[in-house]
C-alpha cells in the first residue's frame, strides 16, 4: 500500500529525516514510536506532502513524492493532524460533511455519517451544535471521523490520545481496530506505549531522524535496550 524508501526531509538547513525507509500493508496498523522531536510528525507530513521529501514516497505503487497535499488527499490518504484541526464555528455534521470528497456526493464508500454516529453517541447528541463546545475528546473522534469521511484507503493519525481520558483513550483504540478491518490501512503515531504495542501490527522506533527498529510489538517488549534506549522518558 506505502513503501517509503531512503526519505529525507529539511526544515531550511535543519536536517529533520535521514533516509526513512517504511512499509504499510493494506489494513495493517503500524505504529511509529519515539520520543518527542524525532521526526515521527515530519515523517507524516512529508508523506502528506505538507514538507517537501527527498527519496521515495510510493502509494499503491505511485511515486507521490513532490506532490501537492490535496493531490496525495485525492488519490486515497488521510491525515488526523495532532492539532485537532476542526472548524470550531460549524457544527458537528457540518464538519463531517466537509470531510466529503467530491466524488462521493452520491454516498459512496465505506463510511458514512451514520456510521459514525452509531459509533460515538455523543457526536450523534451534539451533531447540531458548534464545534467549539465539544470534549478535547469529542473533538478528537470528530477529526478522525471527518477524515474516514473521505473514505481514505490508509490514514495517518499523529498522537490520537494526547491529554484523554483513559475511557476517550480506550475509544480511540477500538475506532483504530475498526478502521482496520474494514481495510484501510494506517500509521499511528503515538506516544503511549502499552497502547500503540495493544493494537499494532508492527511497530517503527525512530531516534535522531532515523528508523532505530523494525519489528513486532512482541519484538518490541523483548527488547528492553531498545526501549530504554528510544523510547524511556
Amino acid at each position: 500500500m506505502l513503501t517509503v524508501t531512503d526519505m529525507h526531509a529539511y526544515y531550511g538547513k535543519s536536517h529533520i529525516l535521514q533516509g526513512i525507509n517504511m512499509e504499510i500493508a493494506q489494513g495493517e496498523i503500524v505504529a511509529l514510536l519515539g520520543r518527542n522531536g524525532v521526526g515521527r510528525s515530519t515523517t507524516c507530513k512529508a508523506i502528506m506532502g505538507e514538507v517537501e521529501p527527498h527519496g521515495s514516497v510510493k502509494f499503491k505503487g505511485v511515486e507521490i513524492a513532490g506532490s501537492k497535499a490535496y493531490e496525495v488527499a485525492n488519490m486515497g490518504i488521510g491525515y488526523v493532524p495532532e492539532n485537532r484541526d476542526i472548524f470550531p464555528g460549524l457544527t458537528t455534521r457540518q464538519n463531517l460533511s466537509l470531510g466529503l470528497k467530491f466524488r462521493q456526493k452520491d454516498g459512496a464508500g465505506r463510511w458514512s455519517m451514520e456510521n459514525m454516529f452509531d459509533m460515538f453517541e455523543n457526536l450523534k447528541t451534539r451533531a447540531d451544535v458548534e464545534a467549539s463546545v465539544l470534549s478535547g475528546g469529542e473533538q478528537q473522534m470528530l477529526t478522525i471521523c471527518r477524515t474516514l469521511m473521505g473514505d481514505p484507503d490508509l490514514i495517518m493519525i499523529d498522537e490520537p490520545t494526547e491529554g484523554l481520558s483513559p475511557q476517550m483513550v480506550q475509544r480511540v483504540a477500538e475506532l483504530v481496530k475498526e478502521i482496520a478491518r474494514r481495510d484501510v490501512a494506517i500509521l499511528l503515531v503515538e506516544q503511549k506505549l502499552a497502547i500503540a504495542l495493544d493494537i499494532a501490527h508492527r511497530v517503527y522506533v525512530m531516534g535522531h531522524g532515523e528508523v532505530v527498529f523494525e519489528g513486532t510489538p512482541a519484538d518490541l517488549r523483548q527488547r528492553e535496550d531498545i526501549r530504554n534506549e528510544w523510547l524511556a522518558v
